[in-house]
């Protein structure tokens, strides 16, 4: 079984052993990390995540050489949901197929958010996680 990336594994370490205080304002440094869609890179092939509060699109792609890239699209509103794609876009750059399914499932509470913000916004951002990983599963056929 594959591990998850290991930029990931830093980033959930980083979060599980920082005081609880620090967590909210960690997380929402993520927010900046999401680049603006390409040029011409419309929603057209991304899915949306009605689980989010907000709009939020995402594709993720497995290229000929077995990574994934992943596109994200969320306004800038929704800083709380940016910093989720954020932490994914940063972890798994470069990342295999393998390494992306193996991202456990619960992986915002291991990183000790669910006492830093609502049930509801670990909820979406659980299902950002589950319809990347889906997304990968299907490409692999």
């Amino acid at each position: 079984m594959a591990d998850m990336p290991a930029r990931l594994a830093e980033i959930v370490d980083e979060f599980a052993a920082a005081p609880r205080d620090l967590v909210l304002e960690m997380l929402l440094e993520y927010a900046d990390v999401i680049p603006a869609l390409p040029d011409g890179a419309e929603r057209e092939g991304m899915e949306q995540v009605p689980e989010c509060q907000t709009a939020f699109f995402l594709r993720a792609r497995v290229t000929p050489e077995g990574t994934v890239e992943t596109l994200f699209d969320c306004p800038p509103e929704a800083p709380t949901t940016r910093a989720f794609a954020g932490i994914l876009a940063e972890g798994l750059a470069g990342a295999s197929a393998e390494q992306v399914l193996a991202v456990p499932d619960d992986l915002y509470q291991r990183m000790g958010l669910t006492q830093a913000i609502s049930p509801l916004r670990v909820r979406g951002g659980t299902a950002i996680l589950g319809r990347l990983k889906r997304q990968v599963r299907e490409q692999l056929g």
